[in-house]
Parts: structure tokens; C-alpha cells; sequence
């Protein structure tokens, strides 16, 4: 709403009927005011490395490379973990 509001165009159009020149116009607004794809990414990195730098426990976990919201790791939490590790058998 708050581009459309910037550019005038009415939030009721719908995508499809925007003309060549409203989708320059929404573009301009989202490039002068919004932070986007690599310069998003890096603000990102830079946060993480902040936490990991100051070594609070969400920085902690970052470098653990385990789940940084209260979340349970004794199961679950595969996607943060990676692929389940068989336990090496010792032979006798």
C-alpha cells in the first residue's frame, strides 16, 4: 500500500492490467526505498557476524550451526543439523 500510495496508482489493479510505465514507477519507488537483493543479503551477513563477533548465545549458535530461536534440537532440527549420522559400530 505504501508504494502505491507513493506512486498514485489505485490498490484495486490488478497486476496484469499495470502499464509498462506504473511498473517503471513501482520499481523506482522499491529501488529508492527499500534495500533488495544483494545489499539485503549482505545487511544480513553482516548481522549475523555482529552476533557471532560479540559471542552472545544467538551468535554462539550461529557458529554452531544449530537452530537460534528456543527451538528443540534433541529431535527435530535436521534442516539446521544436516543429514541424520549413523553412530560409528566398534568391532570386537
Amino acid at each position: 500500500m505504501h508504494i502505491l500510495e507513493k506512486t498514485g496508482i489505485e490498490p484495486t489493479i490488478k497486476a496484469n492490467d499495470l502499464t509498462e510505465e506504473q511498473v517503471n514507477e513501482i520499481r523506482k519507488v522499491i529501488d529508492a526505498e527499500f534495500k533488495v537483493e544483494g545489499e539485503l543479503r549482505s545487511e544480513v551477513s553482516m548481522n549475523i557476524k555482529r552476533l557471532m563477533d560479540l559471542g552472545c548465545y544467538r551468535g554462539l549458535r550461529h557458529r554452531k550451526g544449530l537452530p537460534c530461536h528456543g527451538q528443540r534440537t534433541s529431535t527435530n532440527a535436521r534442516t539446521r543439523k544436516g543429514p541424520k549420522r549413523a553412530a560409528v559400530k566398534k568391532k570386537k
